[in-house]
């Protein structure tokens, strides 16, 4: 293949097409004028006027193209706000070993749901295995002082040892059964348990100690595990927070206790709804804004954090404005267009968008009541221009 013959029919595909677009934004900003009551530009001969894309009835219904007219709309007036997913911090847990030991096996991954109680890891560790030990050697000294104490309460009885004994007994079970009561909290606290078949052990559980997702894991077969390190993050995610930083114009607008209603682009057309649950009082010096939170229920877990979010947050007030279906609008060079039904066709018109309220963008401007525009079917639209577009390229 002649790499110059193919680099010079790619770059005249791309003019064509830089070509076209600006033609479409042009017309597009002709409508605008429209929209502003300016006189539009008029075509010196009649028979050059551009009239857009053309498609037939039959075109259109492949395309799924639906109309909707301009109208004015009275919301419920909110703000929109970017934000990030994030756990809850409240229900949030970092594993680590209490002594060090060895990671022999690993039962969870990330991700993983796991059950209050259940093992993550394995660890092995000689500390676990002296207290094991010593508790052992405790327990079995509190055995022979039990029984020394069952025999002298018998020989008491019958007057066979003074009664001296009886309580020189007494003590040293006392003082068996404290000294095995100290080697078991000792034990405990080093993250072990009572060794069920009698013998010392020197493993041990990493358990979680809630219901929850893995949502970190460091945990790896052979390697060491200390107190200094978490080998596991368990957090519970049945509740999310959504975090996000409002400016100071905003402020005066987001109480706490506000409805929201959040999207992320994982789940287009859906909505989840939450509270304003947290404003900070102190505004951040560097990014000159304020935290906000919202909590989420997450019952199913769909939202995941560090997730991307919007946010539109009530604020109790009425906003009447001209609007259309999120899905109307595109980009076309960056610029947010809608496809309006002008002269027999479908002309690209640039507009300048504002809050968006419940699946509707605000249209501050570009747009006027009694306009028909494309609601939906858009981007087909606008394959179908760049298409016809690259085949005139030829």
């Amino acid at each position: 293949m002649n790499t110059t013959i193919f680099k010079t029919s790619a770059s005249r595909r791309l003019l064509g097409i830089s070509s076209v677009l600006a033609v479409f934004l042009a017309l597009g900003g002709c409508g605008d004028k429209v929209a502003k009551g300016e006189e539009p530009v008029k075509q010196e001969a009649a028979g050059k006027e551009e009239k857009g894309l053309k498609l037939t009835a039959e075109e259109q219904a492949l395309a799924g193209i639906k109309f909707e007219e301009v109208s004015s709309r009275t919301f419920e007036d909110s703000v929109s706000v970017t934000a990030t997913i994030r756990p809850n911090q409240d229900r949030i847990a970092k594993i680590a070993p209490r002594v060090e030991g060895r990671i022999v096996s690993v039962s969870a991954n990330l991700g993983d749901n796991v059950r209050a109680g259940q093992s993550l890891a394995i660890m092995d560790s000689l500390a676990i295995g002296e207290a094991q030990s010593a508790l052992l050697r405790a327990q079995s000294s509190e055995r022979v002082a039990q029984a020394d104490f069952k025999r002298a309460e018998s020989l008491s009885a019958e007057e066979i040892i003074p009664q001296k004994e009886l309580l020189r007994s007494r003590g040293e079970l006392e003082r068996a059964s404290a000294e095995s009561r100290a080697a078991s909290d000792r034990l405990r606290l080093l993250g072990g348990s009572a060794s069920a078949s009698g013998r010392a052990q020197s493993t041990f559980a990493l358990t979680a100690p809630f219901a929850g997702t893995v949502i970190q894991k460091k945990a790896t077969i052979g390697e060491l595990g200390s107190p200094a390190e978490a080998v596991f993050t368990i957090a519970d995610l049945s509740k999310v927070w959504i975090e996000a930083n409002l400016t100071d114009e905003l402020l005066s607008k987001v109480k706490t206790g506000a409805a929201a209603t959040v999207t992320v682009g994982a789940y287009p057309g859906e909505r989840f709804s939450g509270r304003v649950a947290y404003i900070a009082n102190v505004l951040d010096k560097d990014s000159r804004t304020i935290a906000a939170r919202i909590e989420v229920p997450n019952k199913d877990g769909r939202l995941k954090p560090e997730m991307f979010a919007t946010a539109n947050i009530a604020t109790g007030g009425q906003l009447e404005a001209i609007s259309v279906p999120d899905g109307a609008i595109l980009l076309l060079q960056g610029q947010p267009t809608v496809f309006v039904s002008e002269g027999g066709g479908f002309q690209p018109r640039a507009v300048e968008t504002g809050e968006k309220i419940s699946g509707r963008t605000v249209i501050k401007s570009g747009l006027k009541p009694k306009e028909q525009v494309v609601a939906a079917g858009a981007y087909a639209l606008k394959a179908r221009m760049l298409k016809s577009q690259i085949g005139d390229a030829h």
